[in-house]
């Protein structure tokens, strides 16, 4: 019919093809006999989630101070939260805000925390242009082990935008694992081209991300809503994941979830997790080895 989209040829539907054959509700092997994976992941960007979006912010103080709180403020909040509760998280960071604020990039590292690649400058990937793709990914990965000495695992790309060339870049330059993609709650092998298995994906969703809650932009302004509307949406997520036996996989921003209720928030949060029995909370490059090692053993998924 006109006007609707040709349907992806079949090398390209591979992006999206999994090697393991599990079924969601099924529970996951995860180890120490947990029921649930929890992932506390920050998107530390900073001002580049100002830049990307317009580069005329460059110069619109006031919105980018929205990017420098988080970095001032947020992140030093959000890592005595998490060392008060004695979790890990994983914060993925990109090159730009590693280059500009290197002092928090390496404070995450000293307190224990994963460091894994957000791009550069949050750029937006042009799926025409694969070069340039390239160029951005290695750019950032360069500037993180040029700043802090991390060589990172874990991928995810900025406002979860991917092309069909990513899986394949990734694998290319050694990562182990996206964290970009929403078509499942349990993580999974992507296939390569050549059939082999590739990165691990940790998926994740827009109901567990706190900027549609509580993100404001003056050009594209939403409702600001209440600690109390975000968790009963977390909370009943969390809860029917952990039925399920699967990764609950949450996506958080130092410049929101470190504002001061929204810190309360997270103490909150964190500790009715707790409450649960066998909840394992893990670094991004821990729950995918998980899922892997899981495969290799045939404890219950596919090889």
């Amino acid at each position: 019919m006109a006007g609707l989209p040709r349907p992806w040829p079949r090398a390209e539907r591979s992006f999206l093809r999994s090697y393991d054959t599990m079924h969601p509700n099924d529970p996951v092997p995860w180890p120490h006999g947990a029921r649930c994976a929890v992932m506390l992941a920050f998107d530390f960007d900073a001002e580049t989630l100002w830049l990307a979006r317009d580069p005329a912010n460059a110069k619109r103080l006031g919105v980018l101070s929205q990017g420098t709180y988080g970095a001032k403020v947020g992140v030093p909040r959000i890592i005595e939260t998490l060392d008060e509760a004695d979790v890990p998280a994983t914060f993925f960071v990109p090159g730009w805000t590693a280059e500009h604020h290197t002092g928090r990039v390496e404070s995450i590292l000293r307190h224990g925390h994963e460091v894994g690649h957000h791009g550069y400058l949050h750029e937006w990937v042009d799926p025409e242009d694969p070069a340039r793709e390239e160029e951005i990914f290695l750019k950032g990965l360069q500037a993180l082990q040029r700043t802090v000495g991390v060589k990172p695992l874990g991928y995810r790309s900025p406002a979860w935008e991917a092309s069909l060339n990513l899986i394949a870049l990734i694998d290319k330059h050694g990562l182990r694992y996206d964290s970009s993609l929403m078509d499942q709650i349990n993580p999974y092998h992507h296939v390569l081209a050549d059939g082999r298995r590739g990165p691990v994906e940790l998926p994740v969703h827009w109901s567990l991300d706190d900027a549609p809650f509580a993100l404001f932009s003056v050009k594209s302004p939403r409702t600001i809503v209440s600690n109390e509307q975000i968790l009963a949406v977390w909370q009943d997520e969390f809860s029917e994941i952990y039925r399920w036996g699967g990764l609950f996989s949450i996506t958080m921003h130092p410049q929101v979830m470190g504002r001061p209720s929204r810190i309360a928030l997270l103490r909150e949060f964190i500790a009715w997790m707790r409450s649960f029995p066998g909840v394992w909370f893990a670094r991004g490059a821990e729950i995918a080895q998980a899922w892997t090692d899981a495969c290799l053993s045939n404890r219950g998924v596919a090889p």
